[in-house]
């Protein structure tokens, strides 16, 4: 066996048991328990991913753990982490454009020495307030809030708090106005 087939053999080790831990499953059972979750997770998401009814791809987010809130819309294409969909809130009236991306954690999943050293796994909240849109292809950040009544434009990627009724444009993203109330 080659040095990268057995580093690669070990990262992966190591990704599951800090999912295990995460969850709180411990020994073969538990490892098989995580792996029935996350496969059940990928096939609801995978529905929703896929689906051009906005209420079916709500139902499988849900399924997933995702909390949503009333009178969403999710277009087709609309990607919520697949590891850690309990951690993403969305509230009422929020619109999902399609591949606007949430992630609730970061993680160097293949390189040892970056994930065992100052970049181990992260995870953090998403809220995503009443009444927010969020445009295709943003990408919100593990620990962020979206602001009620926010604007999140297309390709805006958002790693910071995001105060009600705002704009936000670009990479990163960068109020550019103020939505009177």
């Amino acid at each position: 066996m080659s040095n990268f087939e057995e580093l690669s053999k070990d990262s992966f080790k190591i990704n599951e048991q800090e999912l295990m831990e995460y969850h709180g499953y411990s020994g073969s059972s538990g490892r098989l328990r995580l792996r029935i979750n996350y496969l059940r997770s990928w096939l609801h998401h995978s529905l929703a991913f896929h689906s051009t009814h906005s209420g079916f791809a709500i139902y499988m987010q849900r399924l997933r753990g995702v909390k949503i809130g009333k009178n969403c819309h999710f277009n087709p294409y609309a990607l919520i982490d697949l590891m850690y969909p309990e951690l993403i809130t969305i509230g009422d009236n929020v619109t999902l454009g399609s591949y606007s991306m949430l992630f609730a954690h970061n993680n160097p999943t293949a390189n040892l020495f970056l994930k065992q050293g100052a970049y181990p796994r992260k995870t953090g909240e998403i809220h995503i307030k009443s009444g927010a849109v969020i445009n295709p292809g943003a990408i919100i950040a593990l620990g962020v809030t979206v602001g009620k009544n926010s604007i999140i434009s297309s390709g805006s990627v958002v790693t910071q708090d995001i105060p009600d009724y705002c704009v936000v444009v670009g990479n990163p993203a960068r109020i550019v106005k103020k939505i009177d109330h």
